[in-house]
C-alpha cells in the first residue's frame, strides 16, 4: 500500500512528458544544427560545445516553464531574420528599414529600453488604481522587452562578427553588454516568479531596479558612445568568460529581485498597501528562493572566476578588488540564508538585508570599476 508522501510525490520529468514535449526538444537541435552549419566555421571547439549544451538547457528550462518555449521561438525566428537582411554586409544597418528602427542590435536594445519603462508604468498603475488590465499589459511588455533584449544580444553577436572574424565574440564582454544581460536575466527571473505566486502585484517594485539599469544603458550610451562594438582584451579572450559572466549575472539579478521584495516587504509590514501587495509570508518565501538561486550561481561564478585567473594570471585568488567585493558579496548572502535556514530568522530584519545587500552588490558590480583599479580595470567606466 502507497503511503500518502508517495501518492503525493510527482511523476519523473521525463515521463510527464508528451509529444509536444519531444518536439520543442527537436526543434531546439534542429535550430542548433542549422546554427553549426551556418556559423560553425566562427566556432571554436568550447562555443560548439555551449551551442548544443544550450539545446538541453533550453530543453529543460522549456519542460519546466512552458512561456519560454514562446520566448526562444519567438527570439530565435526574429534574430535569424535580422540575420538575413544583412546579407553579409554591416553598411545594410542603416540602409535596411527594419534593421535601421528595429532589429539591428543597436535598434533593439533601445526598444527593449522603450519596453521595460513602459512596463514599469503600467504595473504602478495596475497597483496603485486596482487595475488587472493594466498589470497584464505589464506583463506583456516585460515579455516583449526581453524578447527585443535577446534579439539586440544575437544580432549584436553576428555583427561583430562582419566587422571581422577576430573582432567577432560573444556580446557580454564590456558593462554595456553586461547591463543588457542583467536587465534581462532579472525580468526572466521575475516572470518566473510572477507565474508561480499568481500575482503581479510586484512588477512595478521590480521593474524600478531593471529601469536604474535602463538609465545606465542610456547615459552609457549617448553619454560615452558605448554601444560601438570593440575587440575583446586579451584578459577576455577565454572560454571561461563565456561561462563565468552569465552565471554571475543571475546571481546579481537574483539579489536585485529579492531586494525589492524586500522592500515589498517592508511597505507590507508597516501597513503601506498592504490590501495590495501580497502577504508577508508569500514576499518572505520569494525573497528567500530569489536569494537561494542566486547565491547558488553566484558561487558557481566565483569558482570559475578563480579558474579563469588560474589559467590568466598564474593564481586562483590575488586579493584583487573585484575579487575581494564579490568575496564580501557571497559572506553576505551566506549570512542571510544562515540565519534564516540554521537560526530561523524572518521579518524585517531580513528584509532590510536583503534591501541593503543591494547595494553591496552594486558596489561589487560597478562601483569597484569606478571608483578601484587592479586586474579586472578594463570594465572600467
Amino acid at each position: 500500500m502507497k503511503t500518502a508522501y508517495a501518492m503525493e510525490m510527482p511523476e519523473p520529468l521525463f515521463k510527464r512528458l508528451g509529444l509536444l514535449d519531444w518536439a520543442y526538444a527537436a526543434l531546439l537541435l534542429v535550430g542548433a544544427l542549422f546554427a553549426f552549419q551556418q556559423y560553425g566555421g566562427f566556432m571554436d571547439a568550447y562555443e560548439v560545445g555551449f551551442l548544443f549544451g544550450a539545446v538541453g538547457l533550453f530543453s529543460w528550462l522549456g519542460w519546466q516553464w512552458k512561456p519560454m518555449r514562446v520566448l526562444l521561438l519567438v527570439i530565435a525566428v526574429t534574430s535569424l531574420f535580422a540575420i538575413q537582411l544583412y546579407q553579409g554586409q554591416q553598411a545594410r544597418t542603416n540602409e535596411v528599414f527594419l534593421l535601421k528602427f528595429l532589429l539591428a542590435s543597436q535598434s533593439a536594445v533601445m526598444w527593449m529600453n522603450v519596453l521595460f519603462v513602459l512596463a514599469m508604468l503600467a504595473y504602478w498603475l495596475g497597483l496603485l488604481a486596482r487595475a488587472p488590465f493594466a498589470s497584464k499589459v505589464g506583463s506583456a511588455l516585460v515579455w516583449s522587452a526581453v524578447a527585443m533584449g535577446f534579439v539586440g544580444l544575437l544580432v549584436r553577436w553576428y555583427e561583430s562578427y562582419l566587422i571581422a572574424p577576430d573582432v567577432g565574440h560573444i556580446p557580454i564582454s564590456n558593462l554595456y553588454e553586461v547591463f543588457i544581460l542583467f536587465c534581462l536575466i532579472t525580468a526572466l527571473a521575475y516572470l518566473y516568479y510572477e507565474a508561480r505566486y499568481a500575482t503581479r502585484q510586484l512588477g512595478g517594485f521590480v521593474l524600478v531596479v531593471i529601469n536604474a539599469a535602463v538609465g545606465f544603458i542610456l547615459w552609457y550610451t549617448f553619454d560615452r558612445q558605448a554601444y560601438e562594438i570593440q575587440p575583446l582584451v586579451p584578459a577576455l579572450q577565454s572560454y571561461w568568460m563565456k561561462i563565468h559572466v552569465p552565471a554571475n549575472f543571475i546571481g546579481y539579478g537574483t539579489f536585485s529581485l529579492a531586494a525589492m521584495v524586500g522592500a515589498a516587504y517592508l511597505l507590507v509590514d508597516k501597513g503601506i498597501l498592504a490590501s495590495r501587495l501580497p502577504g508577508l509570508e508569500v514576499l518572505d518565501d520569494l525573497m528567500y528562493k530569489s536569494i537561494s538561486v542566486g547565491f547558488a550561481f553566484f558561487t558557481i561564478a566565483t569558482i570559475l572566476g578563480a579558474m579563469w585567473a588560474a589559467e590568466a594570471w598564474g593564481g586562483y585568488w590575488s586579493w584583487d578588488p573585484k575579487e575581494t567585493w564579490a568575496l564580501i558579496v557571497w559572506l553576505n548572502y551566506a549570512a542571510w540564508l544562515h540565519l534564516r535556514l540554521v537560526k530561523g530568522l524572518r521579518g524585517p530584519v531580513l528584509a532590510w538585508w536583503a534591501l541593503i545587500g543591494l547595494l553591496v552588490t552594486t558596489f561589487a558590480f560597478l562601483g569597484v570599476n569606478m571608483f578601484l583599479s587592479g586586474l579586472h580595470s578594463y570594465g572600467e567606466l
